[in-house]
């Protein structure tokens, strides 16, 4: 085994990330250090410093990463509209490549020669952590215990933290709980009952959202600020974008939006089942292709359409850091310089859907579109043209194959 120095673990601070702990200390007799990322999981995060001072870890740190959260990686994904296959909003994709970035810097202000992660052999964050190490800093070697040690059954794994005097709480005793990740963008919900994609979800997985059929009865209206492409307001109150974030998590979970059941393609390329609930996400998506729609030139939104699939994509498969995808992050940003403005959505019943737009940069004329008298010079003769030029490849083609 290679000799390890020091080793900077990402740290939950529950059971598996408890017990890897320990495991760590244990196989490479050197220091860890711990790294807690808040990225808004709506927990309690002072029980990690307990449980990794309650095994002798002397650095502890846990970080606030709201801010550059949703500032830095959120935000720049919803310009893109980025959708994984069609559906879904990348919520835990997007948060592994700011938790490496953390890893990495704290790594290097430490002196560690290497990081670690509690991701399993099985999924996709193993891939999307140790791409975005290699990336960061190839230097830096990634332990990956999932795939190390000779642990291969929760009954093992309970074992071990029972040998080693690991706290077990009582819910995590018995059967396998659900496998979940939260963070202020979404909240995914994996394994159980939901690995059958033929059984119907029950409540209870839900979190974040009320039922669409529970949800009120009257509508609720909001309106967001858009600046430069990012989210900037909500009903003309300026917020710092985790706020923002914060706020229309609790408009859309109450209307009961945002709600996903999935099954993905993972890039380990196995299928796998998923409910995500990601409310806020959900609207910020509408209202920006909202604004868009009067601000984004015809060809420039269509190619933009084109390229977010594999913008999506690379983001999934654990590319954020790559320089394809910075490239197309430029070719994104640039298109938003004018996407700026008022979008006023109505939220009800699980759905948020636009019910109108404004923007100083509009490119939308009334005068030009009514079918009213007009100001504008517009000769109606101009359309033959037109269409006789885009139908001549098609008289070509009926000509030689006949119809």
């Amino acid at each position: 085994m290679t000799k390890i120095e020091k080793i900077v673990l990402s740290y939950s601070g529950g059971l598996d990330t408890s017990i890897i702990l320990k495991w760590l200390q244990e196989t490479y007799g050197c220091e860890v250090v711990t790294f807690t990322a808040d990225l808004g999981q709506g927990e309690e995060l002072e029980p990690a410093r307990a449980n990794a001072e309650m095994v002798g870890v002397k650095d502890i740190r846990i970080v606030d990463l709201r801010e550059e959260f949703v500032s830095d990686f959120v935000f720049p994904m919803l310009r893109a509209n980025a959708l994984y296959e069609g559906q879904y909003l990348l919520g835990s994709s997007i948060a592994r490549p700011l938790i490496a970035k953390h890893l990495v810097g704290i790594a290097r202000e430490v002196g560690a020669d290497a990081v670690a992660h509690g991701a399993t052999g099985k999924g996709n964050d193993q891939i999307r952590f140790e791409l975005a190490v290699n990336a960061l800093d190839p230097s830096i070697k990634v332990i990956a215990p999932w795939r190390q040690w000779n642990i291969r059954s929760r009954m093992q794994l309970l074992e071990y933290a029972e040998k080693h005097h690991i706290p077990v709480p009582s819910d995590k005793r018995g059967e396998a709980p659900f496998s979940i990740d939260a963070n202020l963008l979404h909240t995914s919900t994996e394994g159980k009952i939901l690995e059958n994609p033929a059984e119907v979800a029950p409540d209870h997985v839900y979190q974040r959202t009320v039922d669409p059929v529970d949800a009120p009865d009257t509508p609720e209206i909001v309106t967001i600020g858009f600046d430069w492409g990012d989210p900037v307001s909500v009903n003309g109150k300026s917020m710092t974008p985790a706020a923002l974030l914060t706020e229309l998590n609790g408009l859309g979970g109450r209307h009961g939006i945002g709600r996903l059941d999935l099954v993905e393609n993972r890039f380990i390329d196995m299928k796998s089942r998923g409910i995500y609930e990601t409310p806020g996400g959900t609207i910020l998506l509408t209202a920006h292709r909202g604004i868009e729609s009067i601000t984004l030139d015809r060809a420039a939104a269509h190619l933009k359409d084109e390229i977010m699939p594999r913008y999506a994509e690379l983001i999934y498969n654990g590319f954020w850091f790559a320089p394809e995808r910075e490239m197309l992050q430029a070719l994104i940003d640039h298109s938003q310089a004018f996407v700026s403005g008022e979008v006023t959505l109505r939220l009800y019943k699980g759905s948020a859907s636009v019910i109108s737009r404004a923007s100083p940069c509009s490119l939308y004329s009334a005068d030009l579109v009514t079918f009213e008298e007009s100001t504008i010079a517009f000769d109606h003769h101009d359309a033959e043209g037109f269409i006789r030029l885009n139908g001549l490849r098609l008289r070509s083609w009926v000509a030689r194959n006949g119809r």
